[in-house]
This record gives C-alpha cells, structure tokens and sequence, in this order.
C-alpha cells in the first residue's frame, strides 16, 4: 500500500489596471505585443518601478490565510532562458517572500476540517505566451510582467479530491477578496502540482515530479491520478528509479497521460540574486490598515448561514463556492422569506435551468429580490409550487418580471376559497362513490386519488393545503 504526497504551487494573476513593475495595461485579448514598453520587454535603460496595488493585494491574501506578512520583503532576479522571458530572468521573491507560513481548511472527509499548511505567497512577473503552429513557435509578450501571487502549499494533501477542495477554497478566497477575476480558462488562476509517493508508514518522501501548468479543477484530479498510478506501477516492476525521477511534465489532456518535458531545476540553477533595480519592499502601517479590511470570507460565511438562518452546512458550503451566489443569497434573505425555500429556489431551481442553459449565476436573468418575490408568493398561498416553476421557467425565456402580473397572465393564483374547493370536492367526491366506500373501509391510500382528482379539476388552481383540509373533513 501507498500513500499519495501532494503540493501545490498555484500562480494567481492579480487584477490590477497595469503591470507590476510598468505602466502596461495587464487587458486580455488585445492584438499581440501591444500592451508592451522598454520595461517590460527588458531593453536595456529601462527599470522597474513597483505596483503599489500589487503589494496590496498580496498583503489581504496573508490576512485572509492567517499568514505572516513581512513588513520588508527583496525582489530577486530569477535566471532561466526561455523565448517568452525577453529579459532572460524572471523578477520574484525568494529568500524573503511577503507572506508566508499561512494556512486554510478543507473537510477531512468524517464531517471535520484538515489543516493545509500555506508555505509562502510571493509576488512575481509572469512571462509572456509561446504559440506553436506546426513547425513555427511565435511569441506573444503581452502578459509579460503581469503581477503574480504564486501561492505554495506544504506538500499536506493526500490525495487528488483533497487537491481539488484545497484549490476551490483557494479559488473563493481570491475573488471574495477582488484580488483576481481567477478565470482559468483565460490563465489567471493556474496550477503546478508537485507529486510523490511512499510506502504506508514510512516518513521518507520518494521522487517528487512536477505536473505544469494545468488550468481546471478536472485536469489537476486526472493528471493527478494518472500519475500517482504511473509511480506506483514503476515501483512495483522494480524500475522506480529508472522512471521516476525529477523532472518536470505536462498533461495531455487529450490523451488523459502526462509527458515528460524536461529535468526540474532545482533553486541553485535559477541564480537567485537581490535584484539591483528594486528596492526593498516596506509595508508601512496604512497599507497593513488598508489591505487588513477584508471581506467576510466563505468559512466564516458558513458558520453564519448555519448559525443565523439554520440551513445545512453542506447547503451553505454550496451557496459560499461562488462569492455571486453568497451575495444573490443573502439579497433574497434580505426579502423575509423563509431560509429553508431560499435555499432550495436558488441551489435547486434556479441553478438547475441556469445549469441547462449553460449560465452562471452571474448572468442570471431572474435576478434575487424576483425570485424571493417569487417565492413570496409560495410562502403566502397565493400560488403553488408547481405554478411558481411555470412562472421561472416563463422569466428565464421571456423579459417581463412582474410577478403579479404573470400570476394574472398565466392564471396561476390559487383558489383559497373554501366554498369553492368545497364544490370541487363534492362534485369529485359523488364521481367516484365506490371509492369513497373503499376508503371508508380502510383503505386510506385511495387518499392521494382524491386529492389528484381534485387539483386535475381545479387545473392546478387549488391551494394544495387547503385541499387535504377540506378533503379529510368531508371523508370523515
């Protein structure tokens, strides 16, 4: 038996207007190589001056991590020659980073939490982009000096759905705090993982093998898994150390393997020196203030939803995944409805056709004070569950949302009035004697008969609970 070691080193792209150390937009998309100056395609002359927002931002990450933050933390040049690194270094922080030693949680999988170690967050430049096209590669500087938070996990995780859990709660907490739009797909939020294994029991780590570059949640569990299985086969054929050794691979997401790309470097090959351009970095007491006004963040949202409005905790882990669904949340407990049908109007309903139409919560087109309207009405008797799913799946095609006005349009209010379910009722109840007789004599299932017979003739108008009231009392 084996057990898994896993690392992450996660690369988070900060959404600052300009670059770290010039003045370039860091927009996505825009026409190659435009969003470039002297600075940041390393003529020569041209220094560095740092991005103050940066800092920023990588002092509210410390603070939502529980980290040490360094008040003076060194800019170092980082040697590596690649095509996209027009300097032929990378400026990063090495021996002293700005944060560190922080820490989150994750469930450990019996309803508690497990401790994932933080070891640092630096901030960086990122380099540019190679695109290859057949036997040409082209070069695209447009990212380079776009401000990183490389953020390196201990190596804690056991496993690839720990892995994942710990990169979704790192993920929320970036965009709770507005410090990066983490879209994967556009490369701003993207994922290195370091991964070994060792026999049950013994406290050696084997050869730890680094997995580049991966940008979703499923392909860091499949590349994952595909290498844990790939090291524990060489160990069992007795070529360990022939076919696992340090080096760094890629993914082929297409074939569901990873690759070998080169041997990994270890920190004496990159040449590590205090970059002479930069200056120190200090943070001073305002920006400790400023960057320590965090937002309430997803745990601690959790522990609130649980406490205040007495819903589940794994609905409330659901609602906290996504900051906009939190806030969508919380805007329609704002409306007084009840938390219980909150809960299951948006995770349930709303998410299910938003989910059908291939749309985040973001683009909503029923946005919270409709829906909690919506169920406002559910809440009050005036229409049923079933006409209120009529009414949402109307909103989610049409554009009118005036809930009265579609009660009125679609003919969904519910018929409340006694006298009038009473008529139903008995003109039901003398269609149907011989069944009346059957449940007089015992045999109480033929109930539900009753109460469908009763909805399909009032076509659905009828409040439901006013039905089961009105029925038990006729039968007896």
């Amino acid at each position: 038996m084996f057990e898994t070691i896993i690392g992450l080193e996660v690369h988070v792209q900060l959404n600052t207007k300009s670059k770290i150390f010039c003045s370039c937009p860091t927009s996505f998309a825009e026409q190659q190589n435009t969003n470039t100056c002297p600075t940041c395609l390393g003529l020569p002359g041209a220094l560095p001056v740092l991005n103050k927002e940066a800092v920023k931002k990588a002092v509210s990450f410390g603070y939502a991590v529980n980290a040490t933050i360094n008040r003076r933390s060194i800019f170092n040049r980082k040697s590596y020659f690649y095509p996209d690194s027009p300097k032929a270094y990378q400026i990063s922080q090495f021996d002293v980073p700005i944060v560190e030693k922080g820490e989150l949680f994750i469930g450990d999988g019996r309803g508690g939490e497990k401790r994932i170690g933080i070891t640092r967050a630096h901030l960086e430049a990122d380099a540019g982009k190679s695109i290859h096209d057949g036997d040409i590669s082209l070069v695209d500087l447009n990212r380079a000096d776009t401000p990183l938070l490389e953020i390196v996990s201990e190596p804690d995780m056991r496993s690839s759905d720990e892995a994942v859990e710990y990169l979704k709660k790192l993920h929320a907490i970036v965009r709770y705090l507005d410090i990066s739009d983490a879209n994967m797909q556009e490369g701003s939020f993207r994922c290195d993982v370091n991964v070994s294994i060792r026999p049950k029991g013994s406290e050696k780590f084997g050869t730890r093998v680094e997995i580049k570059n991966l940008n979703s949640f499923r392909f860091v569990k499949q590349a994952i898994e595909y290498e844990v299985q790939r090291q524990i086969e060489a160990w069992e054929d007795g070529i360990y150390d022939e076919e696992v050794w340090q080096e760094t691979r890629l993914f082929d997401t297409a074939k569901g393997m990873t690759k070998s790309m080169r041997g990994k470097e270890e920190s004496a090959d990159y040449r590590y020196f205090p970059d002479p351009d930069l200056r120190p970095v200090v943070v001073d007491d305002e920006m400790m203030r400023i960057a320590g006004e965090i937002p309430e963040l997803p745990d601690a949202k959790v522990k609130r939803y649980v406490e205040e409005f007495g819903i589940k905790r794994v609905d409330a882990l659901v609602i906290t995944a996504v900051k906009e669904m939190a806030y969508y949340f919380e805007e329609m407990m704002e409306k007084g409805i009840s938390a219980k049908n909150a809960v299951t109007w948006l995770t349930s309903e709303l998410l299910g056709r938003l989910n059908k139409s291939g749309l985040d919560i973001s683009d909503s087109p029923v946005d919270a004070a409709t829906l909690a309207q919506l169920v406002s009405k559910i809440e009050d008797g005036t229409i049923s569950g079933k006409g209120a799913k009529e009414i949402l799946d109307y909103m989610m095609l049409e554009e009118e949302r005036d809930i009265e006005k579609l009660i009125e349009k679609l003919g969904l209010e519910q018929m409340s009035d006694d006298s009038a379910i009473l008529g139903i009722i008995d003109e039901v109840l003398q269609a149907n004697e011989s069944k009346v007789e059957e449940y007089r004599g015992g045999k109480e299932k033929l109930f539900g008969f009753f109460v469908g017979q009763v909805m399909k003739a009032s076509k659905g108008t009828a409040n439901p609970a006013k039905v089961n009231q009105l029925l038990r009392e006729r039968l007896g």
